[in-house]
């Protein structure tokens, strides 16, 4: 007895493999395209999005203790900046192709400035990522979108490997942006705060990474 033929099974088989779709980036999409979603009502403020060097990308989920350590240096920072500044969190600021959402930063002015607008890359001095599943992420595509943007500071929060990685000197619009500076901080030792080149105080790294794996 002949085994049953199936042409559709047969035919579906002799088919390449469609590779899956990847992670990143998902959508192409300008800041002014981006905008009129947002302003349609199709995108909403607060949805799990943000827009990367023209990609409009998911958000990394986040975990106790990453929204612990974003908590504890908000607070720290607040203490240290003067009236000249602000600090902001999970906000946006706006670029000329990114209007990515830091988990912290300080912007140059006051609340009210920015009614109508996002802060854009000159009145924004410091920014923090706190990364724990987005490490990868922080570390090398914002890394890129912030140093292209030319902003002077840029700290990683490290929880993966209990540092906080500092970064400074951005190259601007080089074919390959990145930081010139990097200085990494651990549990023993205090972060300097620079604002607009001046140290305002110091926060002790173990403030903000908590109790590291393996502590009690």
């Amino acid at each position: 007895m002949n085994a049953p033929s199936f042409p559709a099974l047969q035919q579906a088989a002799s088919l390449p493999l469609v590779p899956a779709m990847p992670e990143e980036p998902v959508l192409p999409l300008s800041v002014e395209a981006y905008h009129a979603l947002l302003k349609a009502g199709i995108l909403q403020s607060g949805d799990p999005i943000e827009l990367l060097e023209g990609f409009l990308v998911p958000k990394m989920g986040k975990g106790p203790r990453h929204e612990t350590a974003r908590r504890q240096l908000r607070r720290l920072l607040e203490k240290m900046i003067s009236d000249d500044f602000f600090v902001d969190e999970q906000g946006a600021f706006t670029t000329s192709t990114s209007e990515p959402e830091p988990d912290i930063f300080v912007i140059r002015g006051v609340v009210d400035d920015f009614a109508n607008r996002h802060a854009k890359p000159n009145e924004v001095p410091l920014i923090v990522e706190v990364a724990d599943s987005s490490l990868g992420r922080d570390r090398r595509w914002k890394q890129r979108v912030y140093a292209r943007a030319k902003v002077p500071c840029y700290w990683v929060v490290n929880l993966v490997d209990d540092c906080i990685e500092v970064f400074t000197q951005p190259t601007g619009s080089a074919k390959q942006p990145g930081y010139k500076q990097t200085a990494i901080y651990r549990s023993g030792d205090e972060v300097p705060v620079v604002i607009d080149g001046k140290e305002l105080g110091r926060i002790a790294a173990a403030a903000i990474l908590g109790k590291q794996k393996g502590q009690p």
